[in-house]
């Protein structure tokens, strides 16, 4: 049956650009905090990096709505709609479709918050 895993990062630009430590192949991707490159490779993460785990696309939706909401205000600029953003996770996490939002904040910093569907149709891990 699907559920949902959450995933958070906040980390400077410049750690996001290690592309090596965001690739699973890397001897160092379990243990980078960095995002992966693929959404669904946050599943070969370890488990101590979920932030939270759905049975129903709404506690999804919902964990994002609160996320985006403690770093709303540390966005340089007004974005897309928050309640559009929503309305599209919702959409999409219920026909199976990861979901993640990227965004710049003051300071150089970058917030990567993600649903990923699981079982998850475009990668395979255990």
């Amino acid at each position: 049956m699907m559920h949902w895993h959450a995933y958070q990062w906040v980390g400077t630009g410049t750690d996001r650009e290690n592309e090596a430590e965001r690739r699973p192949s890397s001897p160092a991707y379990a243990s980078s905090m960095v995002p992966p490159m693929r959404t669904g490779d946050w599943l070969a993460k370890p488990a101590s990096r979920i932030a939270g785990t759905f049975h129903e696309v709404e506690q999804a939706v919902g964990w994002l709505a609160g996320e985006y909401g403690k770093v709303r205000d540390a966005l340089p600029s007004g974005g897309v709609p928050v309640e559009e953003r929503l309305d599209s996770a919702r959409d999409l996490l219920s026909r199976g479709v990861d979901v993640q939002w990227g965004e710049w904040l003051h300071g150089g910093r970058f917030v990567t918050l993600g649903v990923i569907c699981c079982p998850n149709r475009h990668t395979s891990h255990p």
